[in-house]
């Protein structure tokens, strides 16, 4: 004999008690997947040379912010932001210097990288 009647799902029951996960705000500028891992395939590639040590992402209202270190104590090298307001006219990506210097702007991410990517060259 089952305690359990036909008519409800017991399934159901652990579904409805289980926590919400802690989701990002809807209203927050995000960097997707594609975007990201550029950019830290990038970070790596600096660690690896030994010039970078540290990040930090913050995803505000407005804009999202991905920032560089030299080190954790210091403030940040670069910034690349992602501002989706500036997308019809100068491009949504930036990299901005230590100063507040915009070194490049631009519509596609991998452009506007270009600006701190090093690549290996032949002497």
């Amino acid at each position: 004999m089952s305690l359990i009647s036909e008519d409800t799902d017991p399934s159901g029951n652990r579904a409805a008690a289980r926590p919400v996960a802690a989701t990002p705000q809807s209203n927050c500028v995000t960097f997707n997947r594609l975007e990201l891992n550029r950019i830290l395939n990038l970070y790596g590639r600096m660690v690896a040379d030994g010039e970078w040590r540290d990040y930090a992402i913050d995803f505000l209202k407005d804009r999202a912010v991905f920032s560089v270190f030299r080190r954790a104590s210091e403030v940040p090298i670069y910034r690349i932001e992602k501002d989706p307001r500036l997308a019809r006219k100068q491009g949504m990506y930036s990299v901005i210097s230590a100063t507040g210097l915009i070194l490049r702007r631009g519509h596609e991410l991998e452009r506007v990288l270009f600006a701190i990517d090093r690549k290996l060259s032949v002497v």
